[in-house]
This record gives structure tokens, C-alpha cells and sequence, in this order.
């Protein structure tokens, strides 16, 4: 049976709570319940005794994230899902969606009354060597940059970098473009109606590597695709049998594979630290912030787990 994670706070009755553990138990096992706080309809003993009320055992803990973590930790793989059977004012949209953070950082779904989050779905790659990504907070960011930059430096290192960059106008099949692309060559790709400032295309010619590039379309609140072709698209990079694979992103939409480390680009507070910014930053090792904002590296630093 799938187990879960039930989330359960104080404005509601130990016994509707109960009640509602108990119902949940008939689909899943509930390997435990997270107390959000609240203790409006709580007699003094409920988190004296939790476990007496609420039938299943119970964390406590102001910091949420850590313990939703802990509890995680705990019962390893069995536990699937999040369940949130909390509300406002507890538990308000920020809250919930802060929550959902860290269960999709976890791998996990996050199921509320009347929505579902699910991770972007990655696919394992046959390679080797570094696979290394670089994602952003949003459009226009800097991650071409970035990317080119990152390239350039793993070149200087001899280590064969190649660039797989997807976007909203990237080819219907991976294409390689070479670092010795011509002025000519790329008149002649728009010329053929396709899109001729494609980020593989500056990839190229800037950082000076190969790259291929990709299309997707659509962009979940997680940073999953409708579609895409990057997994192909790495497959045909892996046949040049490069020393390391860089994947940029597109938008706040994160390369559909796996990878060994990440660097996100960060453009305003919003795209950072509202709805699930926070979990692009929580799969990262580094985050790049601008200096116009002289609070936002340190509130990025929440929740990055690497250098800011």
C-alpha cells in the first residue's frame, strides 16, 4: 500500500481530524502527520498526547519544511505523497505551496482538497561524464549567458563541453549546430522559416562549442514540459561523445533529465521566492543573483542549498 504524509493542524477538531486520518488509512498508510500549528478547537492534553487523538503519530515542530524532511527521512521510500489536511488560517496558500516546495525537492506529490502537484518527471541519461544544468527563475534572466559562460570555462579545462539547450522556438528534432556556424548559414536557416537566434545557435558561435538544440512547449508551476525532445536531444549529444553535457533551460522550465549539479539564475524576488520558486532554488547548488535587490541574496539563501 502507498504510503503518505498527512498534513493536520489545530483549527480543527482532534476528532474531524481523526476521522479523516482514519478515511485516508482505507486508500494509503499513513506513515505519520505533520502538526502545522493552531490550536483554536485543541484541549490542552491533544499535543500532550497527539497519537491518542489523531490515531497515527504526530510531528511537532514550528519549522515545517525540516520536519516535513525528518518525517521523510524516517520512513524512507515508502511514503509517495503529501496529504494536506490543513487549511487557512494555518495553513494559507503561501504556506501550502512553501510545503509543496520541499515534498516535490523530496520527490514526493503533493496532494491538497482540490489540486495535485507532481515532480517534473526526469529522465536518467547513459552518460559518463558531468551532466550539469543551468535553470532560471524566468524569461530573460541570463541563462544563455551563463551557459556560454560555463561552457567556455569547462573548454579552457579540456573538458569537451556541449551545450543542449531547449526552447519555445527550438527545431521539432535535435539539430547540432558547430561552433564555426557562419553568418551565411544562419540567413539561411531563417530564410527556411525556421528560427535563426535559437539559444543552441548562440551557444555556438559565443561560447565557441557544439551544442544541439531542442524544442518544448508549455511550462508547469514545477517547471515540468507539456513536451519536449531534450531526452532525444541528449542522446544525440552523447553519441559525440563529449566530456560533459550542459543543459540549459528555458523560461523557469527545467531540462527534463538528470543531472549531477545546477546553477539557477535568479531574475526578480517574485519568480525566486512566490508560488514554487523556492523549489527551482532548492535543487540547486549555486544561485547567480543581481545586486539591485540588497535582500534578495540573503532570502534566496533560505532556501538554496548551495552558494548564493
Amino acid at each position: 500500500m502507498t504510503a503518505v504524509i498527512a498534513l493536520i493542524d489545530g483549527e480543527h477538531h482532534p476528532s474531524a481530524v481523526h476521522d479523516a486520518l482514519s478515511r485516508l488509512a482505507e486508500r494509503f498508510e499513513v506513515s505519520a502527520a505533520l502538526f502545522c500549528g493552531g490550536e483554536e478547537k485543541l484541549t490542552p492534553d491533544v499535543l500532550a498526547d497527539p497519537r491518542r487523538h489523531y490515531g497515527v503519530d504526530v510531528a511537532i515542530d514550528s519549522d515545517r519544511a525540516r520536519s516535513l524532511r525528518s518525517l521523510v527521512e524516517r520512513h524512507g521510500d515508502e511514503v509517495s505523497a503529501v496529504v494536506d489536511l490543513a487549511d487557512e488560517p494555518i495553513l494559507d496558500a503561501g504556506g501550502k505551496l512553501e510545503l509543496a516546495c520541499t515534498a516535490l525537492d523530496l520527490g514526493l506529490r503533493y496532494v491538497g482538497a482540490d489540486f495535485e502537484l507532481n515532480p517534473p518527471i526526469l529522465e536518467p541519461l547513459d552518460f559518463g561524464g558531468p551532466r550539469l544544468a543551468v535553470i532560471g527563475t524566468g524569461k530573460r534572466t541570463g541563462k544563455t549567458a551563463v551557459c556560454g559562460h560555463w561552457a567556455s570555462l569547462l573548454k579552457q579545462h579540456g573538458r569537451r563541453p556541449l551545450v543542449i539547450a531547449m526552447g519555445r522556438g527550438g527545431p521539432a528534432e535535435p539539430q547540432t549546430a558547430d561552433p564555426s556556424t557562419t553568418a551565411a548559414e544562419l540567413l539561411a536557416i531563417a530564410r527556411s522559416g525556421r528560427h535563426a537566434a535559437s539559444d543552441y545557435l548562440e551557444d555556438a558561435v559565443i561560447a565557441g562549442v557544439p551544442t544541439v538544440g531542442c524544442r518544448r512547449v508549455g511550462g508547469g508551476l514545477a517547471g515540468g514540459c507539456v513536451e519536449s525532445n531534450v531526452a532525444a536531444g541528449a542522446r544525440l549529444a552523447i553519441a559525440q561523445n563529449p566530456g560533459a553535457l550542459l543543459f540549459e533551460g528555458s523560461g523557469a522550465a527545467l531540462p527534463p533529465v538528470e543531472v549531477d549539479a545546477t546553477v539557477c539564475v535568479v531574475g526578480s524576488r517574485a519568480g525566486a521566492l512566490e508560488h514554487l520558486g523556492p523549489y527551482r532554488l532548492l535543487r540547486s547548488s549555486l544561485a547567480l543573483v543581481t545586486p539591485e535587490d540588497a535582500d534578495l541574496p540573503g532570502d534566496v539563501q533560505k532556501w538554496c542549498g548551495g552558494r548564493v
